[in-house]
Parts: structure tokens; sequence; C-alpha cells
């Protein structure tokens, strides 16, 4: 027998594993389903011509979970979720009370933390919604509404917002992995078969060397993604020797494992989320009855439009948070503490204040590594498509990166479930 199929086998052996491997399937299944469940009055011809002529869409679409594309009950997806804990992280740089809160009070302190981003989800969802409904009037899409009507179609969508967030949390708690990750997932996954038959009955021969070129750019970015996330630099742990009643105790060496790429996919998922709220707004505020407000929005939605900005924004918003996120989970000094609490030492490396200044400065050697390669794989599709013209190589190559990084969290996540049990 295999590897991979005992595997399987004690997964699904294991009656705890197995429940919460298909509770994540039955809440993924209930998010696809309100995927589905358009809101009134929409024109489908006119949405689809919008979609196939926007990347901004798109990329939004990814982070509805495919609803977006159907003007679905949740069609802000978990957007605004995201952008609120951005915003809540960002505020722990600048609000000394929010670090502590986050850092030093442990499970309670977080637990509050993302209450903090539960409660700043809504009125995003609000502003998000009420931007997307006016702009989808403007392209004709949906029909002038009576103020009542709008607020009940606002009051559904942040609904289903604040309901995918809440499935999304379920699924974190009560199953396996990171429940908004695997809802994005779910979406982009969803839109394979659909992808897959247009690709068949659309296929022309003479266009052999652009599949070959995408087929390569999406093997270098699995191969990649896959490297870099289990690549690794392991720092020599020696714990002291000790003499207890007669015995010893410590004397061993063993390592501290520093992940080149801390963060994940996570900052993948911040610079695109801060990316796209401004062009939400200045897509709204584009429809102004104000000429002054109307130019602004034009031009700064030329400017986001340009793809060499948008390129060179996109590469450096990467850049940032992966370095940002990194420093906000992993903290060099809780772990020398925690080091020297338990009679640990790096060799050669005083405990303490040194040991913390060590894995930082290592830490962001290793940061460098891996928020250069994030930000090149996320720009390398958005590149190629500037030089081919292939049009669906940006969309396509930041899903693959989110695809194979979730993937890849979740088998982790399951191995770790794994080793739990056997003992």
């Amino acid at each position: 027998m295999s590897k991979f199929s005992e595997k399987l086998r004690f997964i699904f052996g294991d009656e705890l594993l197995r429940k919460r491997i298909l509770f994540v399937l039955g809440i993924l299944a209930i998010s696809r389903l309100l995927a589905v469940i358009p809101i009134p009055g929409i024109d489908v011809a006119r949405l689809q011509s919008l979609f196939a002529g926007s990347e901004f869409l798109n990329l939004l679409n990814i982070f509805s979970g495919g609803g977006l594309s159907n003007l679905s009950v949740v069609m802000l997806g978990v957007g605004p979720y995201i952008t609120a804990s951005i915003i809540m992280q960002l505020l722990t740089v600048m609000v000394p009370k929010l670090k502590e809160l986050y850092h030093e009070e442990g499970e309670a302190g977080r637990r509050r933390f993302a209450q903090y981003s539960r409660m700043l989800t809504v009125p995003l969802a609000v502003v998000q919604g009420y931007a997307f409904i006016k702009l989808l009037q403007g392209q004709n899409i949906l029909p002038n509404l009576s103020l009542s009507i709008i607020i009940v179609d606002i009051l559904v969508i942040v609904a289903g917002s604040v309901l995918l967030m809440w499935l999304g949390e379920l699924i974190t708690e009560f199953g396996v992995g990171n429940g908004v990750s695997l809802i994005i997932f779910a979406g982009i996954v969803s839109r394979l078969p659909q992808a897959a038959g247009q690709l068949i009955f659309t296929f022309d021969s003479a266009q052999i060397p652009v599949y070959a070129v995408g087929l390569v750019v999406a093997l270098l970015i699995i191969f990649g993604v896959v490297v870099v996330t289990e690549a690794e630099r392991p720092i020599p742990i020696t714990y002291a020797k000790q003499v207890r009643g007669g015995r010893t105790y410590g004397g061993l060496s063993t390592y501290l494992p520093l992940r080149v790429n801390q963060a994940g996919v996570i900052p993948i998922i911040f610079a695109l989320s801060i990316l796209l709220f401004p062009q939400m707004i200045f897509q709204f505020l584009s429809q102004s009855s104000v000429a002054f407000i109307g130019n602004v929005a034009d031009f700064a939605l030329t400017v986001l439009a340009n793809t060499w900005f948008y390129t060179s924004a996109y590469f450096l918003l990467v850049f940032l948070f992966t370095y940002f996120y990194t420093a906000v989970t992993f903290d060099p000094d809780a772990i020398a503490t925690n080091l020297q609490k338990s009679g640990a030492f790096i060799s050669g490396v005083r405990p303490g204040e040194a040991t913390a200044e060590y894995i930082s400065r290592v830490l962001t050697r290793l940061t460098l590594v891996g928020a250069l390669f994030l930000s090149i794989i996320a720009v390398l599709p958005l590149i190629l498509r500037s030089l081919t013209g292939i049009q669906a190589l940006a969309i396509g190559g930041t899903a693959l990166l989110i695809v194979v990084s979730v993937v890849i969290d979740l088998v982790k996540k399951i191995d770790a479930q794994l080793s739990v049990r056997e003992y």
C-alpha cells in the first residue's frame, strides 16, 4: 500500500478528523450555494461584458469566492473582512494599546482584537456595497432604484458578507485550515470547469505557443511556491544540563526552524485588497455629478490602470506586507524569553536580548528572500501579459499562487492533526 493511500485511510479512519474534514466540505458547499443566488434585476449580458473587460473586477471576484460575477447575495465575499483585518493590524503599529492587546494579553486579547476586526467589517461592507450598486447602475447593469430598495439591497449584501465571514471562522475553529483562505480557494477552484470548457471549445492550433507559455508560467509558480514554502533556516539550540534529585536533564541539541516565507499567502491577499479598495472607491466617485470629483476620480483610475504603475505598486505592497505580517506574527523577544526560561541557548550567543537580536537579524535576511520571491511571483504574470498580450495570465497567476499556498497550508494542518493522533 502506498504512503498516500495509507494516509488517506488513516485520515478517514479517525472519526474526529473525518468529522472536521466533512465539516469543512459542508461549509464550503454552503458558501458556493450562496454564491449563485443573485440579487434581483440584473442585466446578465451587460454584466458579462463588464467582467470581460475589467481586470479589476476579475481580481475582486477572486476574493468574493466567485460571488461577484453572479452579483450574488455574497458578492463582496470576505473582502471587507480582509480589509478590516489589514486596518487593525496596521493600527497595532500606531496604537500601543492595540499592540499590547494583540501581543501581551494572550488568547483573550487576540479574541478581543478579532472582535474589533469583525465590528469594523460592517461599515466597510456598507461602503463597498453602496459603491458597487452605484457603479452597476452607472453601467446600466442594475436599473435605477429607489432609496428604500437600495437600503434593502445594501442590508442583504452586508448580511451576506458577514455570513461568509462567520462561515470562514467556523471552518478555522471547528474544521481544518484557515477558513477565509479556504473560501477564496473554493471560489477559484469552482471556476476551473468553466475555464476548461472554454479552453476546449475555443481551442485554436495557432495559439499553441500561447498555451505553452501559460503552462510554463503555471509550473514555475507551483514549483517556486512549494520550494520556498518548505524552505527553512535551522538555528542550532542547546539545552543546558541540569541536575535534579541525582538525575541529569538537558544537554540535548536541537534546532529552531525559521521559515523563509513566514507569512505564506497573506501578503498577496493583503496587497490585492489594498490595490482593489481604492479602485472601487474611485469607480464610484467617477459617477459623481460634481465635475471636479469626477475628473479627479477619472485621473486616479487612469493612473491605476497603467500596467507598469499597477505592477510596481503590487510588487512593493507584497514586499512590504511580507515584512509587516512576519513582524506581527513572529516575535523574536518572546522566542528568546521562552528559550531562556527553558534553559536553552544558541551557541556563541548570550541569552536574553542578544538572542532576540540574533534571531531578528537572521529572520530579516530570510524574510528578504521570501519577500522578493513572493513579489516576483506575484508580478511575473502581469509582466508576461504586457510582453505577450495574453490577458488571462495576470488573473490566472494570482489565483494559482493563492491555490498552491492554501493547499500546502492545508496539507500541513492535516499532517499536524495526524501527528497529534498518532501520539
